[in-house]
């Protein structure tokens, strides 16, 4: 497996996994002790095996561990997700974010939190669909869009991106409308999901999201070969013998799964996907973004963020509030320094 990914040829790429391995450990084992409740750090090693205070045992399980698993599978499954697109269509500027599928996403989770209650509710048991659900098929349905109406014999990185920006323009548009339409306390509620949070979260999202990172992660880590082959070029890969368009679909396929199942379990916590796997690209000194370190760096920087929510500001702030003041800077630096470029 350690060969498969590329580890071994690049001992650097190695050593920044084993760091943020170490660095998402601590960051991670800090996270659960902290709160109202506090928990000694120490007691997480009794207190994981089935000692300790029984208290102490349902603050760690039934509060603090949902949480910490969704922070760490969802910051994973959409830095793995960026690499993907990145390398896919070989543009930094191309990630879930940026294609609708958050978009997507997030006007299903929003149209049923409006219309399952409230006064302009249209159905009683709309709501019982249930908003991951209904976010996991937003950003199913949006990709899906974006990759049709980018096909022209196949598809090009740089009309890809342009779709995905205007059907994610749409997609806002929409969501904007629901708000308005929604009462005052559906409209609260859709507005802290839309921030992308992790502070509510149970099993009950957690083990969504737990069952399908075991499908799509190891399926992304298949990859490596296929994306190492399409970075040659589209003469040079089909001349290798590589199915482009199958290769293609079926890579991005799972990167939208892999952000859809985050968006579902998270809300849209926004540039993730963008800055991870440029950073961990920086770090690693490869040629494409690598997936292991993309994936281990994005679940260090949901935790961290989460982390730095609660215990900076006085008051606990969002994840996504966090990752978006250190997300859009690094995109404005993106965009400009593609504008020199051409």
């Amino acid at each position: 497996m350690v060969a498969t990914l590329g580890l071994r040829r690049n001992p650097r790429a190695l050593t920044v996994c084993l760091v943020a391995l170490a660095v998402l450990l601590v960051v991670t084992a800090v996270g659960v002790t902290i709160g109202e409740y506090p928990l000694e750090l120490g007691s997480l090693p009794e207190l994981l095996t089935g000692g300790g205070a029984r208290l102490d045992r349902h603050i760690l399980f039934d509060l603090r561990l949902p949480r910490a698993v969704t922070g760490c599978l969802a910051g994973a499954c959409l830095g793995l997700a960026g690499a993907i697109t990145q390398t896919v269509s070989r543009n930094p500027l191309a990630t879930p974010d940026i294609l609708g599928v958050t978009g997507g996403a997030s006007a299903a989770a929003v149209s049923v939190i409006v219309f399952g209650g409230g006064v302009y509710a249209i159905t009683s048991g709309l709501s019982a669909v249930g908003v991951p659900l209904a976010a996991l098929v937003g950003g199913l349905l949006a990709a899906t869009a974006v990759y049709g109406l980018s096909w022209r014999h196949g598809v090009d990185g740089y009309r890809l991106v342009l779709v995905g920006l205007g059907c994610a323009v749409i997609l806002t548009a929409l969501t904007s409308w629901l708000l308005v339409l929604a009462s005052v306390n559906s409209a609260a509620q859709a507005t802290v999901w839309l921030v992308g949070s992790i502070s509510a979260v149970g099993w009950d999202q957690a083990v969504p999201l737990l069952v399908l990172s075991a499908v799509l992660v190891p399926a992304a880590l298949t990859l490596p070969r296929t994306l190492a082959v399409t970075q040659l070029g589209d003469d040079a890969a089909v001349a290798l013998g590589l199915r482009l368009q199958t290769a293609r679909l079926g890579a991005l396929g799972i990167a939208v799964g892999l952000t859809a199942a985050a968006v579902a379990a998270a809300g849209p916590v926004g540039f993730v996907a963008l800055i991870v796997p440029q950073i961990t690209l920086r770090l690693t000194g490869g040629s494409r973004p690598p997936l292991v370190a993309s994936a281990l760096g994005g679940a260090v920087l949901v935790q961290a963020a989460d982390l730095a929510g609660r215990t900076l500001f006085g008051l606990e702030v969002p994840v996504g509030l966090i990752t978006a003041v250190l997300g859009a800077p690094y995109l404005i630096r993106l965009l400009l320094r593609r504008t020199r470029e051409r």
